[in-house]
């Protein structure tokens, strides 16, 4: 049973482990580095726990954790309107849209096994229709949100030891330093998913889901090629 369980579910533990591994490595290592700086200008090292709630490690995950889910928030939203023939990652051409009720299984075309609330009508069939793409929105607001109280710290901080004047939150959120950290990551999660959508057109990678069989023609969607 246990067996089974691990089987069925190993993708999403596989790099929930994965995820687990990283964020305990850039904690170790970003504790590491802030007691170098911190023994190399003469002050006391931070204690681990004391480094992983400071507002230098907070600003450092949640500033990449905005940026994924902002990420898939786009792409999600984007495929359900927007199409590239030949990619895995798309809709064929023609079916841009929500789609009807009998496509997606709701309402009276729900199956006996489908989840309650596709079967409920309403507002609640509304709700969980869209629910993957609010989750993944109120996701990167809250993470967003978390980068720019935990920067405004960390910014204040070094104004602080510069004699330089505070900012407040809302100046901050205007500020160079707050959207050079934005950014750097924006541009490289969008252009990561430009390339998996457009490379996966003519490259394959054999027993992947998330690429074409290695025969299909290039021009074919996976829906195609089936």
């Amino acid at each position: 049973m246990t067996r089974r369980i691990l089987r069925d579910n190993a993708l999403g533990l596989f790099f929930i482990v994965l995820f687990l591994l990283a964020l305990i490595g850039q904690a170790i290592a970003g504790h590491l580095r802030t007691n170098e700086e911190l023994l190399h200008h003469g002050q006391a090292a931070q204690g681990f726990w004391e480094f992983v709630f400071s507002s230098d490690f907070v600003v450092d995950v949640a500033e990449n954790w905005q940026s994924e889910f902002l990420q898939f928030f786009f792409f999600i939203a984007a495929t359900i309107w927007l199409v590239q023939r030949g990619s895995p990652e798309s809709k064929k051409p023609g079916d841009e849209g929500p789609g009807s009720d009998e496509d997606q299984l709701v309402g009276r075309y729900a199956r006996p096994d489908s989840p309650a609330w596709a079967r409920a009508g309403g507002w609640r069939t509304t709700l969980y229709g869209n629910s993957l793409l609010i989750v993944m929105g109120a996701v990167f607001v809250l993470s967003w949100l978390v980068q720019s109280l935990a920067g405004v710290a960390v910014i204040n901080e070094e104004n602080a030891q510069h004699g330089a004047a505070p900012l407040t939150w809302s100046e901050y959120l205007v500020s160079p330093d707050f959207w050079d950290r934005t950014l750097q990551n924006w541009q490289s999660e969008f252009l990561a998913v430009a390339a998996m959508v457009l490379l996966s057109i003519v490259l394959r990678q054999r027993g992947s889901a998330e690429s074409k069989p290695v025969g299909a023609p290039h021009r074919v969607s996976a829906w195609e090629s089936e």
